[in-house]
């Protein structure tokens, strides 16, 4: 049972925010793309940096090294949502915060990834060294991108205070690699006390099933290092006590069953009221939600459940939501149906109502209706869809000279979309141009060394082609950047024994193999710690 250890972090409460545009590729830090304009906000005081205490035990190497290999298993899970778009939007609403206070980034420069896992608790959480998921239905939760930001924002504030970090600093640093397999016996049952530990298990999805819960003191800390991110980034801080306040009703309704976001992440009336008394200080600054924010909530009701009764219910939602006089909400709406179409492997429906969307979004916006106003640019979450619906399999095979050409335009208006890069190798493959799909892959990969989806693809290109022992060499390369070195190592011995391997083919193959062999030395050394 592979398990990767979640040391959540509590979130403060809600404040208010408004994105910009998806942009830059996930992981990668990222500025805010199209119109995105800060707010000038008066500037709050400054919170010190409180994780020096523990730099003996845990440096902020450590850090990222353990989020590394925490993130590799989470990744592997079924329940990861390894979407595209969705990612896309999370990492340009996540580091358009980050910019706003680059000192967050510590020391070290930490590139913060966000993402999110499908789990239908209100729940979000931060890992050692700057990654932050959210769970699938928070998003859906999220009733504007303040609410969202509130929770990022207070998230990032624990990475910044290094709170983890200093929960664990009485550890010896050559016995925190190993942390993960260590705390799996710990899983049975409920943790007692102030401190709770969970995991994301294999066969059970990445549900939390219990976090770390940290401390007042540093709570209090992530919120205000919250809400001065907020506010310097330009949102309204008060969709922070908006979000809180709908979640303490709710948890009315759960009778003993308080909902997970509230159990790790705990108000206290004075916490409330401590932000509620820095709202006050900061001027009303009111900002339509993004475009890109109710795409992405769509994709996230999609992904939560893709069961056939699951894609009916997020249907019917759609359908209910068209009755909204938002033009954001109508086209989210038709984008959301053109989604469970592409699901249901249903282009002509899937076309259709994505035609519905965009001309949805150049409607008027209905009267007393908040909505960026004026001519919409294009939106990248619109462009991948279209080249989703283009490229599904069922489509017939003249259509694949339609999404090449779509794809080549995409890629040159959203150069720093990553999804849209890997769709363009895709539409390149389907329109049956394999060498210059190798060639465009192989580039990539020279370029972003950390994506194992470009692998899979080039992977592919080669299987067309027939090349078996090079096809074997990329999935190698897809294994070792997913941490699965033995995987990797079987790719390898694979490839050698193809019939189409060549003399040099063998050397690289050898090389790449004591290169491999030895990593996995020092893997199982930082495993027996």
């Amino acid at each position: 049972m592979l398990a990767a250890l979640c040391l959540a972090a509590p979130c403060a409460p809600a404040q208010t925010y408004t994105s910009a545009p998806a942009a830059p590729a996930a992981g990668a830090a990222a500025k805010p793309a199209g119109n995105w304009t800060p707010l000038a906000v008066p500037p709050a005081p400054n919170l010190p940096n409180l994780g020096d205490t523990s730099r003996e035990d845990l440096s902020p190497a450590m850090e990222r090294k353990i989020g590394e290999e925490v993130m590799r298993g989470i990744r592997g899970d079924r329940d990861y949502l390894d979407d595209a778009p969705l990612l896309e939007y999370l990492n340009t609403f996540g580091n358009a915060l980050v910019a706003a206070r680059p000192s967050v980034r510590g020391e070290t420069n930490y590139d913060y990834f966000f993402f999110a896992v499908r789990d239908p608790q209100l729940n979000a959480f931060a890992l050692p060294g700057g990654f932050i998921g959210v769970h699938s239905a928070l998003v859906l939760a999220a009733q504007t991108e303040a609410e969202l930001a509130s929770v990022l924002s207070h998230e990032i504030g624990h990475v910044a205070q290094r709170h983890i970090a200093r929960m664990l600093g009485q550890q010896r640093q050559d016995a925190l690699m190993p942390l993960a397999a260590m705390l799996l016996a710990a899983l049975a049952s409920r943790a007692g006390g102030d401190v709770a530990l969970g995991v994301f298990a294999a066969g059970q999805g990445l549900a939390i099933q219990r976090q770390l819960n940290f401390g007042r003191d540093a709570e209090r800390e992530a919120d205000r290092i919250g809400f001065q991110i907020m506010g310097e980034a330009g949102f309204d801080t008060t969709g922070m006590v908006a979000f809180f306040g709908r979640m303490q009703a709710a948890s009315r309704s759960y009778s003993d069953l308080m909902p997970a976001y509230l159990q790790t992440h705990p108000l206290t009336t004075e916490r409330i009221a401590d932000i509620q008394a820095r709202i006050r200080e900061q001027p009303y600054k009111q900002r339509p939600d993004s475009l890109s924010f109710h795409l992405a909530r769509a994709r996230a009701r999609v992904l939560q459940d893709e069961s056939m009764q699951g894609l009916l219910n997020a249907k019917a939602v759609f359908k209910t939501q068209l009755e909204q006089q938002s033009r954001f909400q109508v086209t989210a709406a038709h984008y959301g149906l053109s989604f469970v179409a592409v699901k249901q492997g249903k282009p002509a429906e899937a076309q259709k109502e994505l035609d519905a969307a965009n001309a949805a979004l150049h409607q008027p916006a209905g009267p007393n209706v908040f909505t960026s106003g004026g001519t919409q640019g294009p939106n990248s979450l619109l462009a991948a869809m279209g080249l989703e619906v283009l490229l599904m399999p069922v489509q017939k095979k003249e259509v694949a000279q339609q999404a090449l050409k779509a794809a080549d335009a995409a890629r040159q208006q959203f150069p720093l979309s990553r999804g849209i890069a890997h769709q363009y190798a895709e539409a390149l493959m389907a329109a049956g141009k394999l060498e210059q799909s190798t060639l465009y892959l192989r580039d990539q990969v020279q370029l972003y060394k950390e994506e194992p989806e470009l692998y899979d693809l080039l992977a592919k290109a080669y299987a067309d082609q027939g090349k078996m022992t090079l096809q074997h060499m990329a999935l190698a390369e897809s294994y070792v950047l997913q941490g699965a070195t033995m995987a990797a190592l079987d790719q390898l011995t694979i490839a050698r024994k193809s019939t189409d391997a060549t003399f040099y083919d063998q050397a690289v193959i050898d090389a790449r193999e004591r290169e491999l062999q030895e990593k996995r030395r020092e893997q199982l050394k930082d495993q027996k710690g």
